[in-house]
């Protein structure tokens, strides 16, 4: 049961956002074997971990004033804080040691993707760009997976345009998810693209955004049957929260079809990895 409650209290169900980037990353780069797929996936699933406890330590009071976070594990009591400081650890831990078995390079930058993670929930606290230094977290994964192949930094210009495209497409749908904490936002000073500029102008923002996303895929892919399932989902992310955006409608525009959306890029990236063979 307290396993269960531990792996609530990261949502390790988000992790299906960073881990078909970072496997992406890997495709695109080469081959990749089951040993380095193995790594990503521990290395991702670590990191993924420390970022979402550590998340949540630095945010624990702002949440506790929050009607809509106030369930959450930290303010509601469910662990402590010892705990939650144990499970980011431990994430750290795993990450690191995943970094050093992939290869050289991937331990050398290993810090980079950590201290990202750890600086984005102050970001909030002064400015709206902390949309997309999200988007710069996640967009981190395909370098990341480019790495744990190639052993270099010596990047693609493929592979960073794909990256790029990251940043857009996870700052999108965090405007939208923002929206539910518009007002409470505006209350205590805290920033978002909603509190700043309205709940319309928040909206085509983050249509704006997903545009960005989806010019920089078709300069990647440069091709349009294989992004016409991940443009038919970004029109249905909208279509749901045109009027309204309650919790329901939020939670399945932000994380069912962006998993999706996640999962179908991996999907075009990996027809384009079998057409090379």
């Amino acid at each position: 049961m307290k396993l269960k409650t531990y792996l609530e209290f990261v949502k390790i169900e988000h992790t299906l956002f960073a881990l078909p980037f970072a496997y992406a990353g890997a495709l695109i780069a080469g081959n990749i074997d089951f040993r380095t797929a193995f790594l990503i996936f521990t290395a991702f699933t670590g990191l993924r971990t420390f970022a979402m406890a550590f998340n949540r330590i630095i945010d624990r009071e702002i949440d506790a004033l929050n009607p809509r976070t106030a369930k959450r594990h930290l303010p509601a009591g469910k662990i402590s804080l010892g705990e939650a400081y144990k499970i980011a650890f431990a994430g750290l831990a795993i990450y690191l040691i995943s970094a050093f078995l992939i290869n050289f390079t991937a331990l050398l930058f290993s810090p980079i993707p950590a201290i990202v993670a750890y600086v984005y929930p102050y970001l909030k606290r002064f400015t709206c760009l902390s949309h997309y230094f999200l988007g710069l977290n996640l967009a981190l994964a395909p370098l990341g997976g480019w790495i744990a192949v190639m052993d270099s930094v010596n990047f693609s210009t493929e592979i960073l345009i794909f990256s790029i495209s990251v940043i857009f497409w996870v700052a999108g749908f965090d405007i939208i998810y923002a929206l539910q904490d518009l007002e409470f936002d505006r209350r205590y000073r805290l920033h978002s693209i909603g509190a700043h500029f309205g709940e319309r102008s928040a909206k085509w923002v983050s249509r704006f955004n997903h545009l960005i996303f989806f010019f920089f895929l078709f300069l990647f892919f440069k091709n349009p049957i294989l992004l016409f399932p991940v443009a038919f989902l970004l029109f249905l992310e909208h279509y749901i929260i045109r009027k309204d955006y309650n919790e329901q409608k939020v939670q399945i525009s932000f994380f069912y079809i962006n998993a999706i959306i996640s999962s179908s890029v991996l999907i075009s990236v990996l027809v384009l990895y079998i057409q090379k063979f």
